[in-house]
């Protein structure tokens, strides 16, 4: 399993390897810092995601302002987001 990286692209947010638990204490910092003025969070090299992957992305949608697209549906990302009722953006789907 690759690593998890990121990297700014324009309005993107590139995401490689595996967003795993294990993983969101490191890209944290650097997340945070890049996500100003995102409009896209590009999964396409993501191999997997967890639960902790995904409140990651939504938490880091949320400072995006909320309205972000999603490139790439790597495994795992279907299931929980329809489990935690989340919209395509990402956000809570009251």
């Amino acid at each position: 399993m690759t690593a998890a990286s990121l990297s700014r692209n324009g309005d993107a947010l590139v995401f490689t390897g595996a967003l795993l638990r294990s993983a969101i204490a490191t890209l944290w910092p650097s997340a945070t810092k890049a996500v100003a003025g995102a409009r896209r969070f590009d999964l396409r090299a993501v191999e997997r995601i967890d639960s902790a992957g995904l409140a990651f992305l939504s938490q880091l949608a949320a400072l995006a302002g909320g309205d972000v697209a999603i490139d790439g549906t790597p495994a795992g990302l279907v299931e929980l987001s329809a489990a935690y009722r989340l919209a395509p953006s990402l956000a809570f789907a009251y």
